[in-house]
């Protein structure tokens, strides 16, 4: 009986089984239909939590008409300009109407007359002009008024293309990434949404009567062409566009198969789509088993929304045509890529507004139209295909979880208000009293966060761990409803939650996707299969595994014969390795005719390599502790021996060298230099009717208003790291701030002994351990997550955490900035804003035989043109949070930072002071913390733990300078 039940069990899975994979792609198609009604329904329930957001301002005008009206503003109209020199163009790269050049700073604005009141899309004509490089953006006034936050950063995109036309190939027979430049030409654009959240343009309000529209300049020179008030025509149904080929009579293609290679794209929209490689399936175009060749395109970096990539057909008939793309969609489990599809710079119909790409680990065919595939219409000749990144169906989600992110953190902000970071779990703090609106709150976002989750589910067809993050959050919130006595013992997990939900904006924004090549077909061609068979994929693997072993992966690009050769070590990843080497080989060796050999390093190998013979000539990417350490030991080539060192030098501020310099000579060039900015959130200090502070003493008085609501100010202090033990510490950065305000050093003169013992390093170290022991600062924390839920809503950053908070936190775009660091009020009323610095740099080794030819090398590296360009190149690849902090004073200023923060670095910069490196300096750091920790852990006396401590740093120096043969403190010469 049991066997029979069982028999039965199976055999009605297996007809379950059966009936599912029958279903097909037509239900799998009806669900994409009912979840992109669903996602794409605004409910009167939802408006973004942002009372500047674009949904605030469409729900007040929602019953503003939509006039069929155009009106054309000429670009040569304008009526006046601050800030900038308007330079009026003709005939402008073929422009018919006369133009406008714009700078990157000012503003320039146009009187217009609006005969009906009603919302407007807003059109331009624009041609990128040569600047930094990075997309041009503008903030859009009305009467002089931002009309909604996304107003504030309108992007406009630039057009790249490969330097050529054709891969070349180095000298192993691997192929080279093409290097990307700049093609502009005039594009017409309607102002909308880069980021994607919205998949309509902008509509903006006028009122019947006269306006001032304005363009603000906040990054890049641009010149303009006309622009326009009209409707954005309303995209046709397929239905409607079938309807009007038959009505036109058009005829389908016949016999025709035309393949376009990915990696042949005509433009796109950023140098980081270029031709990439694959090597994981034998069907790939071009393909070899162990060389590397560019045979796709897109990848990762093709995952932003608004990026796009364009290429060319020839269509040898009228007629029309199917198309198809070979694609590799395989890092988003649980969802899928959207793409919109432009022929010819249209959307030719509605349902390739959003065209979805599901998850495979194997490369696909995706038919345009799936089952049943859409046809185009095509005349002879050329014509082009364009894909841009969108977030489709997914868009109105994305704006609901990041609205929840928002409120959630405010809310959470009142909680800690009443209950502080650390709740008492047995008290009862009545917060649904003390936070009138916190239950309905709760209430609404778990309501909300189901809903996204019910539709995320009608639109990829199944639950995956992609909800997993907004379940938990909305289960959390609903029991927390039900139960708010809990909240204080759950405070700490609803803040984790939180945070994942911002991480799931971030993964859910990028849409990547892979393409190998494009089918362009008459109906109902036979397709070639997207992968090779399970053989070919298995003789394929085992023959990459046996190339393996002979081939070289360390080394990037040509090599040659290393005695013909300067050898260069690089120790970062292999992406910078690739740019700097394409560098090199274009612009290096053509201008000097050194050849150069690349190698990818891990730079722990450096000193026994150096040591052993078999060093480099040059090391890049070195920690600022290396030179001193290495020049101690003569390994390292001094270089003030060079005739022309002191112009070189001249390419920095003078304290990016100061940890280079031993004795007598210099033994590193920066590449690198980092220092701190006060980063805080403009939002929460308007809250609480806070300024920015200028000075300590505006921290100090700011400190209580903050601890009054539970909110803290972040100070740099050394975070452990699980599992590792921290053996070279720099000197805290606060110290260093509050040591150089006040006139102090870490060193003596001579470099002999420390100057840590001094009345004013006393002094320093006093102040600065007070803010632990008095002001209860926190030890550890996570910053960039406390000043994203606003915990921290003010704190001293090195500037790279701009860089990170432009990607990673989109929720708070627009809610922060940041400026110099507070200062220390001097006697004539000035504020002295000194900063350390910390950085990397590049050094030449005392064992190469080639240092002429290595000297060149460094000078060409560290020059403005090399820095800007690798600046650039790597900004393209990876991205605005790859922002490169270069030394090169003239190189960072050609960097693409928007001009007000390039100002507030500029003005920081002026300030910067670092700290030498002596032998034996590594104790400093050390025990600097250790004599922190002695004060705010056990107590001690701080003028007491640092007496203490610095005799430890000294007897180290000592010893060290004795060991190198260096005079030691009181010595005159070396022993």
């Amino acid at each position: 009986m049991l066997n029979r039940s069982m028999r039965f069990c199976c055999l009605v899975l297996l007809i379950t089984s059966i009936l599912m994979l029958s279903i097909g792609s037509d239900t799998r198609n009806e669900l994409y239909a009912e979840g992109s009604e669903a996602a794409n329904t605004e409910t009167d329930d939802f408006v973004s939590f942002r009372k500047d957001g674009y949904d605030f301002y469409l729900r007040e005008h929602e019953q503003q008409p939509r006039p069929q009206q155009q009106i054309i503003i000429p670009a040569d109209s304008y009526s006046h300009a601050e800030g900038m020199t308007v330079e009026k163009l003709h005939d402008y790269e073929g422009a018919a109407a006369p133009s406008i050049l714009t700078g990157e700073t000012g503003s320039v604005s146009w009187d217009i007359d609006v005969p009906q009141e009603g919302m407007y899309n807003i059109g331009l004509s624009y041609f990128p002009v040569a600047g930094k490089s990075s997309a041009i953006e503008r903030e859009l006034l009305i009467d002089g008024q931002s009309p909604f936050e996304g107003a504030r950063t309108l992007t406009f995109s630039r057009v790249w293309v490969n330097t050529k036309s054709e891969i070349e190939r180095d000298n192993r027979g691997n192929d080279l990434r093409p290097g990307q430049m700049e093609k502009p030409m005039w594009m017409d654009v309607t102002l909308k949404d880069h980021q994607g959240y919205y998949n309509e343009p902008y509509l903006f309000y006028f009122s019947a009567g006269r306006h001032t529209l304005t363009l603000v300049s906040s990054r890049e020179p641009m010149v303009i062409g006309d622009l326009m008030l009209f409707q954005e025509e309303e995209i046709p149904s397929y239905d409607d566009v079938l309807k009007a080929y038959e009505q036109a009579g058009y005829r389908k293609a016949e016999q025709q198969l035309i393949k376009i290679q990915g990696q042949d794209a005509l433009r796109k929209s950023d140098p980081t789509l270029y031709p990439i490689n694959n090597r994981s399936s034998p069907s790939v175009e071009p393909y070899d088993v162990s060389k590397i060749r560019m045979n796709t395109i897109g990848g990762f970096n093709w995952r932003m929304p608004s990026q796009w990539i364009a290429w060319e057909v020839d269509a040898p008939e009228d007629g029309l045509y199917e198309i198809h793309l070979k694609v590799k969609q395989n890092m988003l489990r649980g969802l899928y890529a959207s793409r919109k599809l432009y022929i010819d710079g249209k959307v030719p119909f509605r349902e390739v507004e959003s065209v979805t790409f599901d998850y495979d680990n194997l490369f696909q065919m995706k038919s345009l139209g799936d089952a049943d595939p859409y046809l185009f219409y095509l005349t002879k000749g050329k014509h082009e295909i364009k894909l841009e990144v969108t977030l489709g169906t997914l868009a109105p989600l994305l704006r609901q979880v990041e609205s929840s992110v928002l409120e959630l953190n405010t809310i959470y902000r009142k909680i800690l208000m009443v209950t502080g970071a650390v709740p008492d779990r047995f008290r009862d703090y009545n917060l649904d009293k003390q936070i009138p609106d916190m239950i309905e709150v709760f209430e609404r976002q778990s309501e909300q966060l189901f809903d996204v989750v019910n539709t995320l589910k009608l639109l990829t067809g199944e639950s995956s761990d992609r909800v997993a993050i907004l379940n938990t959050m909305a289960h959390q919130l609903d029991g927390m409803a039900q139960n708010p006595e809990s909240i204080p013992r759950r405070l700490e997990m609803f803040k984790v939650n939180v945070g994942g939900l911002g991480t799931w904006i971030l993964q859910a924004r990028e849409q990547p996707l892979e393409i190998d090549y494009l089918l362009v077909t008459s109906p109902g061609h036979k397709l070639p299969k997207a992968e090779a068979s399970f053989l070919g994929r298995m003789f394929h693997e085992v023959s990459a595994f046996f190339h393996s072993f002979k081939e070289d992966y360390n080394s990037i690009g040509d090599v040659v014969d290393g005695k013909q050769a300067v050898e260069i070590w690089i120790g970062t990843g292999r992406d910078q390795a690739q740019v700097l080497k394409a560098m090199i080989d274009d612009t290096f060796t053509p201008q000097t005719g050194i050849q150069v050999n690349l190698k990818l390093v891990n730079m722990g190998v450096l000193l026994p390599a150096t040591l052993s013979g078999q060093g480099p000539d040059v090391a890049m990417q070195i920690g600022n502790d290396v030179p001193v350490n290495y020049a101690s030991r003569k390994a390292v080539q001094d270089l003030t021996i060079f005739p022309d060192y002191e112009e070189v030098a001249s390419r920095f501020k003078p304290s990016a060298l100061v940890p280079y310099a031993f004795e007598e000579g210099v033994y590193a060039l920066p590449e690198q230099q980092l220092f701190s900015m006060l980063f805080f959130r403009k939002d929460i200090l308007e809250e609480l009717g806070l300024s920015v502070p200028q000075t300590w003493d505006d921290v100090y008085a700011m400190i209580p208003v903050l601890q009054k609501h539970h909110l803290e100010f972040a100070l740099p202090l050394a975070q452990p790291v699980q599992g590792q033990i921290a053996m070279n510490l720099e000197p805290n950065a606060t110290l260093a701030m509050l040591l150089y305000q006040m006139d102090g050093e870490f060193y003596s003169p001579n470099h002999q002994y420390s100057g840590l013992n001094s009345e004013v390093s006393m002094q320093a170290f006093k102040k600065w351990t007070e803010f632990y022991t008095n002001y209860k600062f926190p030890v550890q924390f996570d910053f960039p997550n406390r000043f994203r839920t606003g915990e921290m809503p003010i704190g001293v950053a090195d500037y790279t955490f701009y860089n990170h908070l432009s990607v990673s936190a989109p929720e708070i775009k627009g809610l922060w900035d940041f400026a110099p660091i507070p200062g220390t009020e001097q006697a004539d009323g000035t504020i002295r804003r000194d900063v350390a610095s910390g950085g990397t740099n590049v050094i030449m080794l005392q064992g190469s035989e080639q240092k002429e030819a290595a000297w060149a090398f460094m000078k060409w590296w560290t020059d403005k043109d090399a820095q800007v360009r690798f600046g650039r190149e790597m900004e393209g690849l990876m991205g605005a949070a790859a922002r490169y902090p270069t030394a090169n004073v003239e190189a960072l200023e050609q960097l693409p930072w928007p001009v007000k923060d390039y100002l507030s670095l500029s003005e920081q910069w002026k300030s910067v002071r670092a700290i030498p490196e002596v032998p034996g300096g590594y104790f400093t750091g050390r025990h600097l913390d250790n004599a922190f920790r002695e004060v705010i852990t056990n107590g001690m006396n701080p003028r007491e733990a640092l007496f203490d401590y610095v005799r430890y740093i000294n007897e180290e120096i000592t010893l060290k300078r004795r060991e190198f043969g260096l005079p030691a403190e009181g010595e005159e010469v070396a022993r």
